[in-house]
C-alpha cells in the first residue's frame, strides 16, 4: 500500500516562500505520476500542479504559474512544491496525490496524503 506524507507547511508572509515535501513509501515511486492539490477554507479542492514519473513533464494551474514549481527526486521518493511570491489567497491545506498518469482530475489519483496546512498572512 502506497503511503504519502506531506510536510513543510506553516505560516508565511505575503511575498514569502515555502517548500512542501511529499515522501512516498510502499510502491514504485518512479513509475507514479504525482500531483499537488489544495483546498482553501469553504472551497472545493483544486488542482495546483502535476509531474510525470520521470519528471520530464510538468503542468501548473494558471493561478500559481510562475510562482510555484513542482519537482521530484526519485532517489529520495519525494515530490516537492516550491512556492514563491506567496499570496493570502494561497492559504489552504495542500495535498499530495499519486496515480498512474498525470491529470488535473482528482478522481484519477489513487493515493492521497493527509495534507499540510499553509497560512499566508497579508
Amino acid at each position: 500500500q502506497v503511503q504519502l506524507v506531506e510536510s513543510g507547511g506553516g505560516l508565511a508572509q505575503a511575498g514569502g516562500s515555502l517548500t512542501l515535501s511529499c515522501a512516498a513509501s510502499g510502491g514504485t515511486f518512479a513509475a507514479a505520476a504525482m500531483a499537488w492539490f489544495r483546498q482553501a477554507p469553504g472551497k472545493e479542492r483544486e488542482f495546483v500542479a502535476h509531474i510525470s514519473g520521470s519528471g520530464g513533464y510538468t503542468n501548473h494551474a494558471d493561478s500559481v504559474k510562475g510562482r510555484f514549481t513542482i519537482s521530484r527526486d526519485n532517489a529520495k521518493n519525494t515530490v516537492y512544491l516550491q512556492m514563491n511570491s506567496l499570496k493570502p489567497e494561497d492559504t489552504a491545506t495542500y495535498y499530495c496525490a499519486g496515480g498512474r498518469f498525470v491529470s488535473r482530475t482528482q478522481s484519477h489519483y489513487d493515493y492521497w496524503g493527509q495534507g499540510t496546512r499553509v497560512l499566508v498572512s497579508s
